[in-house]
């Protein structure tokens, strides 16, 4: 895109974004692969009132003109952006604001999105029920046209349960205890992300599925609208930079398809994050125009190839880090847009080319960064705090796993699905086992384009495509004994009697590391020392913190059999201290020693890792 068609966006974005007076947070357009210039963010002050009794509903909460709460979406109240701030157990809560809708809407669907709500979330418009939603972790959707009058005002409540103890739910990694604990931290509830508002065409698109086909040069289209009449077309306009390189067009509706041909295609990868331009426009049946969205695309292939992963028909090593994305003042929901690229960018100056996104559904625009800067990602569901035996808590995660897996599939960074991590319990009926194996099928039901790690350490299943285990031995010689592949074949698997057998699947140390280092202790931060988390004894020297670190690097990269790593972690989160960056984002290390270690090629490791163990033989 030239820079000047960038500035102008961003004039139009600044014009048509309402701000219902003042600043608001977060208030950048929330879904960049498929944006439309006008919309309301709602994003900023709102009111709410805890609701500990759950009787909220009986009081006529869902009618209220307003609470006597001020708090500041799209931030959780455990939150200190949020203006709360109130980290006791918060089983119920009602939030409230007023939705004006302009005149020029008349006509249009009124589409209200939530970015996410943890966990269920019941929406009332004027005291009407509209939609009932569940599922902390994904974004969601409702038509409030019939709610709502254009040119006229409304009140919106919305109505939040969440309880992490009752193991119904996915949790990631909150805490079941009153306050944090090893690597157990704050809880999140209700609205922890963007919520707005945007008028669609009753014709205009509702998503379009984007699939890359690296080896045929095309992208397949596959749109979806939210009303057809058999008269209105779609056409679509994909550019590199200036260049049309592909233009073309389609009736629109929902049986139809578009394949992209592009000539000389430009594959995205970490080194060469190209991206195309994508622009859609629906026109009715006289030729007008009654929608228009603006995308992006990434020619992107993710794929096996026996034990070793390929990136656009090439080996690629991948060498990821653990990141939960957690804030200190945020929790769950970063500060800025600014913050979400910096993330990206302190990783990648540590010598990252991904993340494993771990036990949290991350924000859409992280993706949008990842795509830009070039940087792998896999998406990941926060699977802990359930009880993976339970047939009601499988249904819901299940459920919400198929939204998040439909809503991310466009991204070109993102390479792998982990919709498990640890499922650290015995079976029951068989139960633990039959939910791994259905989310495995359900996702490559959706997506047989990407690779799924059903489960990430812990108890395996059955179906994987990479089996992927965690290892926190910091000895590098017990390290390598316990990672080597033996003479018959077989691998480390931690839990062997409780695990389906490895059968030569790509296999994976995706935790790894974690060691402790407390560069310096944060005001806020009152746990006695002792309670802080990390892996294994602390180093005594920053010096044998980074010959720790090396040595264990080096083992994982100088065996053949692994195809990748994850290292624990890129920031300290709370209690644990195992961060290669604080919870702050400050440095703790010498970056240029640290990236050195991280980049560092498997011949030098191979190298190093010999002459290792020939000294202590």
């Amino acid at each position: 895109m030239r820079k000047s068609d960038i500035l102008a966006a961003a004039i139009a974005m600044l014009l048509t974004v309402q701000t219902y007076g003042g600043t608001i947070p977060r208030s950048e357009y929330p879904r960049p692969q498929f944006e439309r210039q006008e919309w309301v963010c709602l994003n900023g002050e709102w009111t709410c009132r805890f609701d500990f009794g759950q009787s909220g509903i009986e009081s006529g909460y869902q009618s209220s003109k307003g609470f006597d709460q001020p708090i500041t979406v799209p931030f959780c109240p455990e939150s200190t952006l949020s203006g709360i701030g109130h980290t006791d157990f918060i089983p119920a809560l009602w939030y409230h604001r007023t939705i004006s809708i302009p005149q020029s809407w008349e006509g249009r669907h009124v589409i209200l999105h939530f970015g996410g709500v943890d966990y269920k979330s019941q929406i009332f418009i004027d005291g009407k029920h509209v939609f009932t939603h569940y599922g902390g972790a994904a974004s969601f959707e409702v038509d409030i046209t019939r709610y709502i009058t254009p040119g006229a005002s409304a009140d919106m409540v919305v109505y939040v349960e969440d309880d992490v103890r009752s193991q119904l739910q996915p949790g990631g990694k909150q805490s079941r205890r009153l306050n944090s604990y090893e690597c157990f931290y704050t809880r999140v509830t209700g609205i922890w992300s963007t919520v707005w508002l945007e008028p669609v065409a009753k014709g205009g698109l509702k998503k379009v599925k984007i699939t890359p086909d690296l080896d045929n040069s095309h992208f397949l289209l596959e749109p979806v609208f939210y009303e057809t009449d058999g008269g209105n077309t779609l056409s679509v306009v994909i550019r590199d930079g200036q260049k049309i390189v592909f233009k073309g067009e389609t009736r629109a509706s929902n049986n139809a398809s578009l394949a992209a041909h592009i000539r000389n295609i430009k594959p995205w990868s970490p080194e060469q994050p190209f991206l195309y331009d994508v622009e859609y426009t629906v026109k009715d049946a006289q030729g007008n125009v009654i929608d228009r969205v603006t995308s992006y695309a990434g020619m992107r292939k993710s794929e096996l190839r026996g034990r070793v992963f390929y990136l656009n028909n090439e080996p690629y090593y991948q060498r990821l880090v653990l990141d939960q994305g957690y804030y200190p003042d945020g929790l769950w929901t970063a500060p800025s847009d600014e913050q979400l690229k910096r993330d990206i960018l302190l990783a990648k100056e540590a010598g990252f080319n991904g993340a494993r996104l771990h036990q949290k559904v991350f924000d859409q625009r992280y993706f949008y960064w990842a795509d830009r800067l070039g940087y792998l990602t896999w998406g990941e569901s926060p699977s802990w705090e359930m009880d993976w035996t339970n047939q009601i808590a499988a249904r819901n995660m299940m459920a919400e796993w198929e939204e998040c897996v439909e809503r991310d599939f466009n991204a070109p960074s993102l390479v792998a699905w982990s919709p498990l991590n640890e499922t650290w319990c015995p079976d029951r009926d068989g139960q633990r086992a039959r939910l791994t194996n259905d989310l495995y099928f359900i996702t490559k039901r959706l997506d047989r384009t990407r690779p799924v790690v059903t489960a990430s350490g812990g108890y395996h299943a059955g179906f994987t495509d990479i089996y992927a285990e965690h290892t926190y031995t910091q000895d590098p010689i017990a390290l390598h004994e316990q990672l080597r592949e033996k003479e018959d074949g077989a691998v480390y698997v931690q839990a062997p009697d409780f695990s389906a057998p490895y059968n030569g699947e790509a296999y994976m140390i995706d935790e790894f590391g974690g060691i402790r280092w407390i560069q310096k202790m944060q005001a806020k931060e009152v746990a006695p020392e002792g309670q802080f988390w990390g892996y294994g004894n602390d180093p005594v020297t920053l010096e044998e913190f980074y010959r720790r670190l090396e040595d264990q690097v080096n083992v994982i990269l100088s065996l053949d059999h692994i195809c990748g790593f994850c290292y624990t972690q890129i920031v300290d989160v709370e209690l644990e201290k195992n961060g290669i960056y604080t919870y702050d984002r400050e440095q703790k290390f010498d970056m240029e020693r640290i990236r050195s270690i991280f980049t560092k090629s498997r011949t030098q490791a191979k190298e190093e890792v010999s002459r290792m163990l020939q000294k202590n033989q």
